[in-house]
């Protein structure tokens, strides 16, 4: 399983209890911490390439690849999706389910941050980005034009990447989700906050939450949109999840 999300952690733990034996990948000890000790479950940590996966899955006997990665991590579930083909291994795609009904508080749901950096939607705003520390980057240049603050995981990586595209420490904030509601309205209210970015993540990434905060602050919020990928097999029902490794074991 390549995980490292609060579902693949799930089904982590009914496969142990299943007695099914299961290797999971993730890339922090901090990721490492979300799964069960047990006997029929190990956790390796480490950045897996597309050069080293083929040697991964021989000295790990893998008879099918679970991949229950983050929405995001397309260059991941690319990798994974190729080696299992090559190697001519089951493949299954675990995506948590999408919110449905976006409230009318939210101004859209963009397909990407090129699409949300193009326009001005950012002008003139106190924005709060919760996007992960990756695509800070991209708003170097937005820093003149808008009040920005970031929310992102308490790691090194993540604070000086925030650090390195221009954030000062009095505008960036870690903390590891889930944010529950009273936290997060107060944050925005503290940094008095007039418009939210966020991914399309999930309940699971806390994006219900914002979504009703929005709602209570009369905040406007944008979504940015899962990113299109052909997966061979996909679903979002932990039981299909499930039932395809107990059969690839």
């Amino acid at each position: 399983m390549i995980g490292g999300t609060t579902e693949s952690a799930q089904l982590a733990q009914k496969l142990c209890q299943s007695q099914i034996f299961c290797t999971v990948t993730v890339t922090t000890t901090a990721a490492r911490s979300l799964y069960p000790l047990s006997p029929y479950l190990r956790v390796e940590v480490r950045q897996i390439d597309a050069t080293r996966i083929g040697h991964f899955l021989e000295r790990e006997q893998i008879l099918g690849i679970l991949d229950a990665t983050h929405p995001y991590a397309v260059a991941i579930s690319q990798m994974a999706i190729a080696a299992a083909a090559q190697h001519h291994l089951p493949y299954l795609r675990y995506e948590r389910p999408e919110l449905k009904n976006h409230p009318r508080e939210a101004i859209a749901c963009l397909e990407s941050f090129e699409q949300l950096l193009a326009g001005d939607y950012l002008k003139g705003q106190r924005v709060l980005l919760t996007v992960g520390y990756k695509p800070l980057p991209l708003f170097c240049s937005w820093h003149e034009k808008a009040t920005l603050f970031a929310r992102i995981l308490p790691s090194v990586t993540s604070l000086e990447t925030a650090l390195g595209a221009g954030f000062t420490s009095d505008r960036i904030i870690t903390i590891r989700p889930p944010v529950p509601a009273n936290l997060e309205r107060e944050l925005w209210r503290h940094w008095q906050i007039s418009l939210v970015v966020t991914k399309a993540s999930g309940k699971a990434g806390g994006e219900d939450i914002k979504h009703t905060v929005a709602a209570e602050l009369g905040i406007p919020l944008i979504a940015i949109a899962r990113p299109r990928v052909n997966y061979p097999q996909q679903t979002s029902d932990l039981s299909v999840a499930i039932a395809f490794c107990l059969a690839n074991c």
